[in-house]
């Protein structure tokens, strides 16, 4: 005799027909909540998606952004450098030379804080404004929650 599910007697690999049934009565006095409106709750996902990937691009912007300024710094900074060379190596005696390099690394030093600051800024200016959008969005998903909850 072969077990498992059978087509013609009318069995269920859960059991006879009446099993069956009882399985749907106890669905049946279950108290789930109703389902809510599909349409809104598409729409939401959809308004959700779009949020994200306007906050991803905001965020991507920034990321080119920092990107491209870290560039011309460093190109900044090479043409700064060589700059330094020649004057370094156009002073006369070593004292004259100390007190030249000296100068030269003071003005590094301030304009590496410089660049690190404007840098921090765009990080953190393109960070608040993909941060502003997601959580705009979450305060209008939570109203709608609210709402429909509220539907009966």
């Amino acid at each position: 005799m072969a077990s498992g599910p059978q087509s013609k007697s009318g069995s269920s690999a859960f059991g006879d027909a009446a099993a069956a049934g009882d399985f749907a009565k106890l669905f049946s006095e279950m108290k789930l909540p109703s389902l809510p409106d599909m349409e809104a709750f598409v729409a939401a996902n959809r308004r959700n998606i779009e949020t994200f990937t306007a906050a991803n691009r905001v965020a991507m912007e920034g990321a080119q952004a920092v990107a491209r300024r870290n560039m011309e710094i460093m190109q900044q900074n090479m043409t700064e450098l060589t700059e330094c060379m020649q004057a370094l190596a156009a002073a006369e005696g070593p004292q004259a030379k100390a007190v030249k390099q000296a100068e030269m690394l003071k003005q590094a030093y301030e304009r590496a804080v410089a660049n690190m600051q404007e840098l921090r800024d765009l990080i953190q200016q393109s960070n608040t404004e993909a941060l502003a959008l997601i959580n705009k969005r979450f305060a209008e998903a939570m109203d709608e929650v609210k709402a429909l909850a509220g539907k009966p």
